[in-house]
């Protein structure tokens, strides 16, 4: 069965997560917020619309000016396991510094060389091969990179499959230029100092024109400056008037998205960031006014679903009202460590999963199994050739979790790498078949490992085969239930495949009731964040709720 068949066969849809319950029956200490499980019973008044998440990754690079990977090969690469993609070009550098400084002669040069490129045939090739892999279940978009000292970096997202590029003397000369036309400007890798392209909420345009911004990338989260993914690159470290609770805390109003800002040719690699998109449908309309509506999330790589309302409100919405009904349902591919409902930058709520996941009761059982291929201590890329079957049930979907070389930005004297394209060559309700390539990891906390995750519905004496390269692995759900298995194909050092610990239903699903009847400003604002035990993370963008 074809891949995109597959998934919409399978998909979640979220009016179908949970319409009705009631609260946990206890004693609510009055004025403080409480959290307790969705049960059958009462009716909860949430929105039934039928909407739906879709993945995307809309700011990454490849060589048509910058980086390593021809242009057809990232789109090929993002069709794999992406719904929707913009590969974006370097285009300019109004405030370029360091002329004269010989420090930065390499860094200036590599940038200027790439803009003159574009202009010299590249944007023309580019649009082109944007409307040629453009399709009904393939959206695409052109996108282009303006750099700023001053006003940080930002990524121009166009509607129109023939728009222009369009020249600028600054991050702010290009919002007045395109204010009249169908154009998102994002800013990105926020939590760099102000004035050194990090960002500076001073020139925050509230509304149409940025109505999200970039919180995680390849550059490491900006959510604050505390916290997991710090940033690394040689552009300097995190600093706090950049990030996105800084943002949230001026009273700023915008959606939470995420973008790999890779520089390989591999939109969407897996674990650089991704956006989740709420939809009606998977088209240019539906997209784009989702994203105008701030209907987006944020992962570093798993598809976290985050259903979360607030009274008749979803993620991205103003509501009104003293009493907040705040509902939550959260779908992680991996076991939950916990979810975080934040209100003004403080955790109000906090639901944990259990350090390791029990071994469900009764015979037939839900789960989600991951397996991961890679390791090895050798530069040559390994190429896995072979299927994953079940002997009994079904497989409800397949979650691929590929991965590009890692690259950020050039690096003197480093040759470029080809994009090795892996692909789920087919796929069905009982199995599918793989073609990956992996090298070793570069470091011991940098992966270049492929997986898909398998959601399961199988008896616990039902069978995963695993045929790669000539051998053979057999393992049953009950196996696995109770922890992860190791297979090395030649012999210790070399390449490996991990069977992971299979996650049962209730690890990776929760769903919550949270009554909230303490306004502590003129407007509050809430979001989610989630943690898997494999620290993957997702974030929903805010609902902001005003007193009244």
């Amino acid at each position: 069965m074809d891949r995109r068949k597959f998934f919409k066969k399978s998909g979640v849809v979220l009016s179908g997560l949970a319409l009705s319950g009631s609260v946990l029956s206890g004693c609510f200490e009055e004025k403080k917020p409480v959290v307790g499980k969705v049960t059958s019973g009462e009716k909860f008044p949430i929105d039934a619309s039928k909407l739906k998440y879709y993945w995307g990754d809309l700011h990454n690079h490849c060589n048509l000016t910058y980086g390593h990977g021809d242009l057809d090969k990232a789109y090929e690469a993002a069709r794999e396991q992406l719904d929707f993609v913009s590969v974006t070009p370097h285009a300019m550098w109004p405030d370029i510094p360091g002329k004269g400084d010989p420090r930065l002669e390499w860094v200036i040069e590599y940038h200027e060389s790439a803009f003159r490129r574009l202009r010299a045939g590249g944007w023309d090739r580019y649009t082109k091969m944007n409307e040629k892999f453009n399709s009904k279940d393939f959206i695409t978009f052109l996108s282009y990179e303006c750099h700023s000292m001053q006003h940080g970096d930002h990524v121009v997202l166009n509607y129109d499959m023939d728009a222009p590029l369009v020249e600028c003397t600054s991050v702010e000369d290009l919002k007045d230029k395109l204010k009249d036309t169908k154009t998102f400007i994002t800013p990105h890798h926020m939590g760099y100092q102000e004035g050194y392209r990090g960002y500076n909420w001073d020139f925050f345009s509230e509304g149409r024109q940025t109505p999200f911004v970039e919180m995680y990338s390849r550059h490491g989260l900006a959510e604050s400056d505390l916290g997991d993914y710090p940033y690394l690159h040689d552009m300097g470290p995190r600093h706090w008037e950049g990030t996105i609770m800084y943002g949230l805390n001026q009273g700023h109003k915008f959606g939470i998205m995420g973008s790999t800002d890779q520089h390989a040719g591999y939109p969407g690699s897996y674990g650089d960031g991704r956006v989740g998109v709420l939809a009606e449908g998977l088209d240019r309309d539906s997209l784009w006014n989702a994203l105008e509506n701030r209907k987006t999330c944020c992962v570093t790589g798993d598809r976290i679903l985050i259903d979360f309302r607030i009274n008749d409100a979803t993620i991205g919405d103003i509501t009104r009202g003293n009493q907040r009904r705040i509902y939550l349902n959260v779908q992680g591919e991996s076991a939950i460590d916990y979810v975080d409902i934040v209100k003004n930058g403080r955790t109000v709520g906090r639901i944990s999963g259990p350090l390791t996941p029990q071994n469900p009761e009764g015979d037939v059982v839900r789960a989600k199994v991951k397996f991961e291929f890679g390791w090895n201590r050798f530069e040559e890329a390994v190429k896995w050739n072979g299927d994953i079957k079940i002997s009994d049930g079904v497989i409800n979907n397949i979650s691929p979790c590929f991965r590009g070389a890692p690259f950020v930005s050039p690096q003197e004297g480093v040759k470029e790498a080809p994009t090795l394209i892996n692909k789920i060559i087919n796929q069905n309700e009982k199995g599918c078949e793989l073609e990956m390539f992996t090298t070793k990891n570069p470091n011991t906390t940098s992966p270049a490992t492929q997986a898909v995750i398998l959601d399961v519905t199988m008896p616990k004496k039902g069978k995963f085969t695993l045929n790669f390269n000539g051998q053979t692995f057999k393992y049953s759900l009950a196996e696995l239930l109770e922890g992860t298995k190791t297979q090395f194909m030649n012999g210790w050092l070399s390449e490996a495949i991990q069977f992971h610990r299979a996650i049962p239903h209730d690890a990776f699903e929760f769903e919550h009731f949270m009554l909230d009847e303490t306004p502590e400003q003129e407007t509050d604002y809430y979001y989610v964040r989630v943690r898997q035990r494999d620290n993957q993370w997702g974030w929903s963008s805010p609902i902001w709720v005003e007193r009244v």
